[in-house]
């Protein structure tokens, strides 16, 4: 008011993000709990919380099937190995022979 310097307001950029959602993040809850129509209580997982559980998931998919792909490339190579020995072993035939 009399020629002083005007106060800055707050942006929305500064602000908390975690105290605007309602603190349930800034707590690292990952479940809220909801009272229904009926008075019965019900746990429901968070967005973010589900989201996460799939990113895992997803994960562990792709690295079981790559442990497979190796799994069978070893079964391969090791009955390739078994072969190849079998057949140094076995004396050489000629064509005469038969």
């Amino acid at each position: 008011m009399y020629g002083g310097k005007p106060t800055q307001q707050i942006t929305d950029v500064t602000k908390n993000p975690n105290r605007v959602a309602g603190g349930l993040r800034g707590q690292g809850a990952d479940h809220y709990t909801i009272l229904g129509e009926d008075g019965m209580e019900r746990t429901v997982p968070t967005h973010k919380y589900v989201q996460a559980l799939e990113d895992k998931l997803k994960s562990q998919d792709a690295r079981l099937a790559m442990l497979e792909k190796r799994l069978r490339n070893l079964s391969n190579e090791q009955r390739i190995s078994i072969a190849s020995q079998r057949m140094a072993n076995q004396p050489f035939r000629r064509t005469d022979d038969l």
